[in-house]
């Protein structure tokens, strides 16, 4: 199968997703997780119509971002971030999946200056595991009010990981949860739902989701 036709496979699955959830398949972005891939990769996928690619690495999405100046190409950050590396997001992405402390929204607003605003997707460890980031329910209002208050950022909606289950469906509950709280802040987006549960998340109400192994394959391993 083509990398064409992995793609049109997977979008097929977001759409029926949607449309068994009485949604609208436009309302759900197809976020092409790119991390390790080679740079002919991302090419390939965006000659086949892809537009919106997703990188773990802020030195890889620097590099990245350099090298393929492609039009309407759309880069998002999407893992977790140290306060020293938060200038290479700020200056080539389109938005950023993974903020959850307010030292590096005030990093990523200066960084961001000049720029259009950067859309930020705040993380949520609703299950409050040691091995994850994010801010506790209980402490997003703060970071939330927080990020509000800096011109060059825009909190557009919430992200969370669910604990990794080889069902499908144990996700579900986790991201319920993560749209009730949406919801409750008055945020629009919700990143959620990966290879593994993307399907449900879109069920759920899922405006981005995050696929990397479905549409690329196997990643090759970090050098």
């Amino acid at each position: 199968m083509s990398l064409k036709e992995h793609f049109a496979r997977v979008r097929a699955r977001v759409d029926a997703a949607a449309a068994r959830a009485g949604r609208s398949p436009a309302d759900v972005q197809l976020l092409a997780v790119s991390k390790l891939q080679p740079s002919a990769l991302v090419r390939e996928a965006y000659e086949a119509g892809q537009r919106a690619f997703g990188e773990n690495y802020a030195q890889e999405l620097r590099d990245k971002a350099a090298e393929l100046q492609l039009p309407g190409l759309q880069w998002h950050a999407i893992g977790g971030l140290q306060v020293n590396k938060a200038k290479y997001v700020a200056k080539v992405a389109t938005a950023f999946h993974a903020l959850d402390r307010a030292e590096l929204a005030d990093e990523l607003d200066r960084r961001r200056a000049g720029l259009p605003p950067l859309d930020c997707y705040l993380e949520v460890n609703l299950a409050g595991e040691a091995s994850k980031s994010g801010v506790t329910p209980g402490a997003l209002p703060a970071l939330l009010a927080h990020v509000q208050g800096l011109p060059h950022l825009r909190a557009v909606g919430l992200m969370a990981l669910p604990p990794l289950e080889e069902d499908p469906e144990a996700s579900r509950p986790w991201f319920r949860q993560l749209r009730a709280l949406a919801a409750a802040h008055g945020l629009p987006g919700l990143s959620m739902g990966t290879t593994s549960d993307f399907e449900v998340a879109v069920e759920e109400g899922a405006t981005v989701v995050r696929v990397g192994t479905a549409l690329f394959g196997a990643r090759p391993p970090r050098t």
